[in-house]
């Protein structure tokens, strides 16, 4: 008997659980829809609690698009580039990803972009000036930073 035991749930159980689960942190459409299939729930049950947590504001698109773009920007200092890959990754539409945008203020965004720049050209101990500035532009670039900034910034602190 190699049989695995996995557990089942009723509709109700996978309701009140998703209910946990978008009520802990804002979540968008697919992973809600991944956590049914990983709870092996078959796909007409799966409509009736995603449009569950519709109607009872437990699961929005915007305000999850909103959340995410606040967050990754201000906690981990991504640039709008490296956001809006992410958020299409997650099947979030184009239209919602510039609302998303409205929640970063621009002179906050250069500011950041700045501070950070100016992070990383210190922690760099790299002596030639090419491979330096190469460095220092990768870091910002993998971050979704704008591209003529990064090199504009580079150019100024890296002469």
């Amino acid at each position: 008997m190699d049989q695995q035991l996995t557990k089942t749930y009723t509709v109700e159980e996978a309701k009140r659980k998703l209910e946990a689960y978008c009520a802990y942190q804002d979540r968008c459409h697919k992973e809600v829809r991944e956590k049914l299939i990983r709870m092996r729930m078959i796909p007409d049950a799966i409509d009736a609690i995603v449009y569950h947590l519709l109607q009872h504001k437990f699961l929005d698109e915007e305000r999850f698009a909103r959340s995410f773009a606040r967050g990754k920007f201000r906690h981990k200092k991504w640039g709008k580039n490296r956001i809006k890959q992410e958020l299409k990754q997650r099947e979030i539409g184009i239209y919602l990803i510039n609302k998303a945008f409205t929640e970063i203020r621009e002179s906050e965004y250069r500011n950041t972009f700045d501070d950070l720049a100016q992070k990383r050209f210190d922690q760099l101990t790299e002596k030639d000036k090419y491979k330096k500035r190469k460095k220092l532009a990768d870091f910002l670039m993998y971050r979704g930073w704008p591209g003529d900034w990064i090199y504009e910034k580079a150019k100024e602190l890296i002469p």
